[in-house]
């Protein structure tokens, strides 16, 4: 016991004191005294010197940060980690590329390509050194969204050329050629203004894609993708559609009005493959402490499932959807139809914001986790160089994955070395061994994306969760799913996008207002309804409300003002009216009065009071709407301070609206002042020319304190009893 009594007597002399000393400042006294402004101007030639070689060099490392670190690559320590992390991500990135290129309407070479040649460019621009980058599920959704739309099957059916009374028949390579084409052009668009985003520092998009939208609409892209892949699965023929409700009252009813035609051999082989993709998984997140690198279950699958359809000619004999030809190469450079531009410019801003957002979010997890820094303008250059350059290539739009990037990271991988190796994989596979993968079925694949969607769908328990946090992102959460699922991914976007600028909007219109009252010897000011400590001084009013003060809510912030202090300027002015009328009335009839005249005074005269005068039979000369004046007398209230602490920004509307509120407060001898201002706001205000007329930078104090000691030494000492009298400043 007497050694906690001693360690807590060593406590309490080891605590921090704060004291301090000064005069009690207003703005004109800092201005003056206190604080000179540096002097900025610089000539043209100091300024063509800090253009120097350093900065130059900045410039270059900053855009190839390559260069920042290959050069002291400790090969020892980094090689061998990189190499086990780049084969283990290649053999991953693999199936997912031959997979989500049937997501994205392409055949399924062109997701190797995607696979190859953006993840090769980032290793040069990139900033992350865990992300994988390539195809991702909802991007490649997106895409195939938009290319069946401009490359419908209907755009494609074509007569017999022996002019025989056959029916039209699709022709395959031409739609297919097509929708190539969109999906290259949509591609170079999103590298375009990625790139230009980049340029001109727009990194902070991203932050408009709250955490509660990314994860509601990946949701619904989880949906859309699992309905997409039903028809692979079951193996039954239907049309792929896009468009508002195309997901649940278009693609889905045709698989289940078509559900009688279902090929058994396809349904089974899908279902065993995702039971075994399952049971992968979940021994990989049991035990990944015990692994050295996670099973790789999709490049099993594919290798088996192959050779047993290669093997009892599942396509042949059973009828099975299988990959088909896969040519052997990389194809030569081709400049994009940009003729397809114009139609496709809204669908690529939704792609690139999309994929940004998706992938700086996974890049800046794995920099915290790791101790390191990324750029977010940087990455987006990086991914507009990575789709821009390899667009050129037959390539579709990218950006990170997280399962990828999962294993990437857990397998070890120190820098964008594992990515280059990575892609080293796929190339292998393009230019030797493409061919192998013929016989792949497609319920194969369609099995491997369902089982990676997994993770997506667990974002359904955000749900509890947000609805014990904060109501407002459950909604955000919730309109971006219900958008997404059934207006479609483009357009479930941009309702999501609003939705959440609403919010806010909602937010600055509600904000959370309160009279402060100071705390008994602390300095502090805080919420008199919420603390019992918190204690007013007569005379005086401190106004707080946690929002700025623009075009939008300057009305409601007046009001909320005359509201919450109880001091109105019109009804002050109303009453003093009514007293002068009063007087009058009483000195025309003082002598033939029989009954007693109701004595207005300062105090407040409540509803009650006056009802217990006329029961008593006291009668009030004065009418119901002087009566009701009088329930709010003029004020006892001589000081107002406005805490404007948290506000951020003030523009012209809201400047004249406290210009005029000042002055209206003025007019019945209520002092209005201004404390807490920032540097930043000040300059707004001298910009705005608010110190003119009825307000001065006398008017402002740097801290509420410093306002309510000179309201306190200016104000009457009768009025400025305190509720305790215990208590000082």
């Amino acid at each position: 016991m007497e050694q906690e009594e001693v360690a807590a007597r060593e406590d309490a002399d080891l605590q921090l004191m704060y004291r301090i000393e000064r005069p009690v400042y207003n703005e004109a006294a800092i201005r003056s005294q206190v604080l000179d402004r540096k002097e900025k101007s610089t000539t043209l030639r100091e300024r063509l010197a800090q253009c120097s070689s350093k900065r130059a060099k900045a410039a270059a490392l900053s855009f190839l940060p390559i260069l920042t670190w290959l050069p002291s690559y400790p090969v020892k320590q980094y090689l061998f980690s990189d190499v086990v992390s780049g084969l283990s991500t290649g053999v991953v990135q693999l199936p997912q590329g031959l997979a989500y290129a049937m997501l994205a309407a392409v055949p399924p070479v062109y997701g190797l390509y995607s696979s190859f040649y953006p993840v090769l460019l980032y290793t040069f621009f990139g900033t992350s050194r865990h992300i994988s980058v390539g195809t991702f599920a909802v991007i490649s959704l997106m895409i195939g969204g938009v290319v069946v739309r401009e490359a419908p099957d209907s755009m494609f059916y074509v007569l017999p050329a022996n002019g025989s009374n056959m029916s039209a028949v699709l022709d395959v390579e031409a739609r297919d050629a097509r929708r190539v084409q969109v999906a290259v052009v949509l591609t170079t668009l999103v590298g375009i203004i990625q790139i230009i985003f980049g340029l001109l520092r727009f990194g902070f998009v991203a932050i408009y894609l709250t955490e509660p939208l990314v994860r509601g609409f990946t949701t619904a892209a989880s949906v859309h993708v699992v309905v997409s892949q039903l028809k692979y699965l079951l193996g039954v023929k239907t049309q792929r559609f896009s468009g508002p409700l195309s997901a649940i009252y278009v693609s889905l009813m045709a698989v289940l009005s078509d559900i009688t035609s279902t090929n058994i051999t396809t349904l089974i082989l899908g279902l065993v493959c995702i039971v075994f993709l399952y049971g992968v998984k979940d021994i990989n997140e049991r035990f990944k402490k015990k692994l050295p690198i996670p099973i790789p279950g999709e490049i099993i699958v594919v290798i088996v499932s192959t050779g047993v359809s290669y093997g009892l000619s599942l396509s042949e004999d059973y009828n099975v959807d299988v990959v088909g030809k896969i040519p052997t190469g990389l194809l030569p450079p081709a400049a994009p139809q940009f003729s397809l531009l114009p139609s496709l410019v809204t669908d690529s801003f939704a792609v690139a914001i999309v994929g940004f957002s998706m992938g700086m979010s996974l890049a800046k997890i794995f920099a915290l986790k790791h101790g390191y820094s990324v750029d977010g303008n940087q990455e987006l250059i990086a991914l507009g160089l990575c789709n821009l350059i390899s667009s050129f290539f037959q390539t579709f739009a990218i950006t990170c994955s997280m399962s990828r990037s999962l294993v990437q990271e857990s397998t070890g991988g120190k820098t964008q070395i594992a990515g280059l190796l990575a892609s080293l994989v796929v190339l292998l596979v393009v230019v030797a061994i493409g061919f192998v993968f013929q016989p792949l079925p497609q319920t194969a694949l369609a099995a491997i994306i369902m089982v990676n969607l997994l993770g997506m769908f667990k974002q359904i328990r955000d749900i509890p969760a947000l609805w014990r946090t904060s109501k407002i992102e459950l909604a955000i959460w919730l309109v971006a799913f219900v958008a997404s699922v059934l207006l479609g991914l483009d357009y479930g976007l941009l309702v999501a996008v609003a939705f959440a600028i609403l919010t806010v909007i909602y937010r600055t219109q509600s904000p959370k207002s309160a009279v402060l009252g100071h705390v008994p010897g602390t300095g502090l000011y805080c919420d008199v309804e919420e603390y019992e400590e918190a204690a007013e001084y007569e005379g005086i009013k401190i106004f707080h409300s946690n929002s700025s003060i623009y075009f939008a809510n300057s009305d409601l912030y007046v009001n909320t003002l005359k509201e919450k202090t109880g001091v109105n300027p019109e009804h002050i002015q109303a009453a003093r009216k009514a007293i002068k009328k009063q007087k009058e009335k009483k000195a025309n009839s003082s002598n033939n009065s029989p009954s007693k005249i109701c004595e207005v005074t300062h105090e407040v005269v409540s509803y009650n009071n006056m009802a217990e005068e006329q029961r008593n039979g006291n009668r009030c000369s004065m009418s119901a709407s002087e009566q009701s004046i009088f329930l709010n007398p003029p004020s006892t209230v001589h000081f107002i301070i406005l805490d404007w602490t948290p506000v951020n920004f003030i523009d012209s509307v809201g400047a004249k609206a406290i210009k005029q509120v000042i002055k209206e407060y003025a007019a019945v001898d209520v002092l209005v002042v201004i404390a807490g201002c920032s540097r930043g706001l000040l300059v707004e205000l001298d910009t705005l020319q608010f110190f003119t007329g009825v307000m001065t930078t006398d008017m402002v104090f740097p801290t509420v304190h410093d306002a309510v000691l000179h309201s306190w030494s200016s104000a009457p000492r009768c009025l400025l009893r305190r509720r305790h009298q215990n208590v000082h400043l």
